[in-house]
């Protein structure tokens, strides 16, 4: 059980890094699509140029790119944790059962200890 919290650590890690990624890919396209077109044509909150230069389809594909990595990094960070919390909840009940089973046979053997020296 350990083992598999510290994977899910590792893995949730990895999507808040994805999730960074799409940050600066999304922010670097809609830049590069800012910086190229006079007047840009939006839809929702991205920007798009529908005019033929080399740069607007890597601002487009930045954009979209950096936005999937954002959602996906969002959602895969939560599934994770949500894991971590079930293994971490899994590993307190066996802990606490253990603690309780080492306190149910410490009393009797120093009953014992006790009588055997009366």
């Amino acid at each position: 059980m350990h083992e598999k919290a510290e994977e899910s650590r590792h893995n949730e890690t990895l999507s808040y890094l994805m999730f960074l990624a799409g940050a600066i890919f999304f922010v670097g396209g809609i830049l590069e699509t800012l910086s190229l077109a006079t007047e840009p044509s939006w839809f929702l909150f991205i920007p798009y140029s529908t005019e033929p230069y080399a740069g607007a389809v890597l601002g487009l594909t930045l954009v979209i790119g950096g936005l999937s990595l954002i959602v996906f990094g969002i959602a895969a960070g939560m599934n994770y944790s949500r894991y971590r919390g079930w293994y971490m909840r899994e590993l307190g009940k066996a802990n606490s059962l253990e603690e309780t089973m080492m306190q149910s046979k410490a009393p009797k053997t120093s009953r014992k200890k006790k009588k055997e020296s009366v």
